[in-house]
């Protein structure tokens, strides 16, 4: 249709077999689009193929049938416009934490090659980024030297420094306890008001998914595949305080609703057709 914005993750009918033609099935016939600059949650039972839809998308492994297009163009090997941070920060601990930040300067094109004669520029930059996730002082620091939420801050501006348009999360503060997370969350949210990039998050916790995303999607059991979605209706920026609320909790109450439905291999009742609903009314 003339005028409008083609989604920027597009996942076409794909899925994904592990083994052979006798492996797993994870992903069966899944659909999905995100647009750009939206927050999008993926949700759903343990070892419904949450992870291997974000692997799929950030190319790290190609589908066994469909396609997945980004940006416009058919995924066919890793994406340089992509970030990612997953549960372990995965800090190198013989660099500092600014040197762990700037690791992805040292591999993506083109900062790769601009990163010797711009390397003050970029470590200004990096500075930066840690200075708006709290992280100011420590950038001499060793990963050691750091608490794991600490760890997990630099994470996300190593996945953030080369400017990523796609930041792909996977349980990215499941690790951590409960007061860490959600003040992670308040500083996820931050970063992206700022920075505005496209955020797919796989998490398990539905209080997470629902403070942070603008829509939820709801996946399968395995084989997995979208059954379900919620769009969050909750204005930003959002605090803590909102977790309390009826709203926020009959939201998470639903979502649970749909996972247990799904554990069971029960599909949600499908909306009827315009035609039937115009038969019924």
């Amino acid at each position: 249709m003339v005028g409008v914005e083609r989604p920027f993750v597009e996942i076409d009918d794909v899925s994904m077999r592990y083994g052979g033609a006798e492996g797993t099935l994870a992903l069966r016939h899944t659909n999905m689009r995100v647009a750009k600059g939206e927050f999008v949650a993926v949700v759903g039972p343990s070892g419904c193929g949450k992870s291997t839809l974000m692997r799929l998308v950030t190319g790290l492994w190609p589908p066994s049938a469909g396609s997945v297009i980004v940006a416009g163009h058919e995924v066919d090997g890793p994406l340089s416009v992509a970030g990612m941070a997953f549960q372990a920060p995965t800090m190198l601990p013989w660099r500092t934490i600014l040197q762990n930040v700037m690791l992805p300067l040292e591999v993506v094109e083109p900062h790769r090659r601009r990163l010797r004669a711009n390397r003050a520029m970029y470590e200004e930059k990096a500075r930066k980024l840690l200075a708006l996730v709290g992280l100011a002082g420590f950038e001499h620091k060793n990963p050691h030297q750091l608490s794991g939420g600490m760890q997990q801050r630099a994470s996300l501006c190593r996945a953030l420094i080369h400017d990523p348009q796609l930041l792909m999360l996977d349980e990215p503060f499941g690790a951590l306890d409960v007061f860490t997370r959600e003040d992670l969350w308040v500083e996820l949210q931050g970063v992206c008001e700022v920075l505005k990039p496209t955020v797919i998050l796989v998490t398990h916790d539905l209080k997470e998914a629902t403070f942070l995303a603008d829509r939820v999607l709801i996946m399968s059991a395995r084989p997995g595949r979208i059954i379900a979605e919620r769009t969050v209706p909750f204005p930003r920026p959002r605090n803590l305080d909102l977790t309390y609320t009826q709203p926020f909790q009959e939201l998470v109450h639903d979502l649970r609703e749909h996972i247990s439905a799904a554990r069971r291999g029960e599909e949600p009742a499908a909306a009827p057709s315009p035609e039937e609903a115009t038969h019924a009314a």
